[in-house]
């Protein structure tokens, strides 16, 4: 069920510090039924920077069927999440001409990309290793393999379908432990014109921005740039364009082409002009994670104080949104039904469920208006504006909203 790593995921070096022990938790996403509440499974959960490359990763990884056979995070729930996707699939046309293409999402959910870049004429496929989510994505027009994508699958499929003109990894290839496997893969399925494209949450923003609370077992590996220019050379592959999306909180949009091949865009600037910006924002210097830890109990410190004053005010507060990130919060400052009532969330492959963990039943918004709170903590925080916009109701009669990172904040 779980390994311990003692070797960098990307350069193989053998000097892991750690920085950030956030104890023994459940799996962020493995929501639980009332009758499994008392068989829950934890395990450590803590991020550690290798001294030699810089590549920021979790100490441990836990066995990925356990992670993602049953998932239950459909991208499709958010309206912003879908529309940010329509866009990747316009820009990605413009840039390769995708008409007749073959392309391939790994870690392709529930067809959210997949689905645009069909109606766009690629010849789209995702694959996933979620049972359930990848036959729902297959019934609603996105052709999804399920399974996870390896060299061996990639092989497979160039063998079947020809090799992609596009390959994509939006907030899965940082979930992968073997990532040399995964460049094999690319390497294997790429046509020479394509482009491999990745899309994760940023390490600086992690940092600037305190965002501890994306830590999870999912989440193995916290990109930057600079480590990533040597591990791609090393399978013949080249990063060529870096970008940057205002999603999850900021993430990198990572270009990977073919070594030699002819550049899909005058890319070089923007790979060392990110580089040197990583090394001006203190990636290179350990004591910046340091600082990032400490900075990470005071948020725990000011959330539990308000939390607590609220709660003996006699003020009833409920949590908005359960997502992973959302339960990595609630283990680590130990926030359960006590403080919060329950928490709602629009997916209904987790209502009627209790969060990991902490064990808060989960339900839908029509429960905001039977069991009226006086304060929501957003959980779902990279979707704030949206939920407040979706709340007016709830703000008109007197209710506050709390973000609790990068620091606590009431608004209303």
């Amino acid at each position: 069920m779980l390994t311990e790593k003692r070797r960098c995921r990307l350069c193989k070096g053998a000097r892991l510090e750690t920085f950030l022990d956030l104890g023994e938790q459940p799996p962020a996403n493995a929501f639980l039924r009332e009758e499994d509440l008392a068989s829950e499974r934890r395990f450590p959960l803590s991020v550690a920077r290798c001294a030699d490359c810089a590549f920021v990763q979790l100490r441990h990884a836990v066995d990925p069927d356990l992670l993602f056979r049953e998932y239950v995070y459909v991208s499709s729930t958010s309206p912003s999440f879908v529309r940010h996707f329509e866009r990747y699939a316009r820009a990605m046309d413009e840039r390769l001409g995708l008409s007749g293409a073959v392309t391939l999402d790994i870690g392709s959910n529930d067809g959210v990309l997949v689905r645009p870049l069909r109606a766009l004429g690629a010849e789209a496929y995702g694959v996933d290793p979620a049972v359930a989510i990848a036959g729902r994505a297959a019934a609603q027009g996105a052709p999804t393999v399920v399974g996870y994508f390896t060299e061996a699958f990639a092989r497979r499929f160039a063998e079947e379908r020809g090799k992609a003109k596009l390959i994509t990894a939006n907030n899965v290839f940082a979930h992968i432990d073997d990532l040399d496997d995964i460049a094999r893969g690319v390497k294997a399925l790429l046509r020479e014109d394509g482009l491999f494209v990745i899309e994760a949450p940023y390490l600086v923003d992690f940092l600037e921005q305190r965002l501890f609370d994306t830590v999870y077992h999912e989440h193995l590996s916290y990109l930057s740039v600079a480590p990533l220019v040597p591990f791609f050379q090393r399978f013949g592959l080249a990063l060529v364009d870096v970008g940057h999306e205002p999603v999850h909180g900021g993430s990198l949009r990572l270009f990977v082409a073919h070594a030699g091949a002819r550049a899909c865009s005058s890319s070089a600037p923007s790979v060392a002009e990110r580089v040197a910006r990583e090394g001006a924002s203190g990636l290179g210097d350990v004591a910046t994670f340091r600082r990032f830890a400490g900075a990470v109990e005071e948020n725990k410190r000011a959330l539990v104080e308000l939390l607590a004053s609220l709660r003996a005010a006699g003020k009833r507060v409920a949590g908005y949104g359960a997502p992973a990130k959302g339960n990595t919060l609630l283990n680590h400052f130990g926030i359960g039904p006590e403080t919060l009532d329950y928490i709602v969330d629009d997916n209904p492959l987790k209502q009627g469920l209790y969060t990991p963990g902490m064990h808060i039943p989960v339900v839908s918004a029509l429960e905001l208006e039977r069991r009226r709170p006086d304060h929501l903590l957003i959980l779902a925080w990279n979707f704030a504006q949206p939920v407040m916009e979706s709340q007016r109701a709830f703000a008109e009669r007197g209710g506050k909203f709390i973000v609790p990172v990068p620091t606590p904040t009431v608004i209303g």
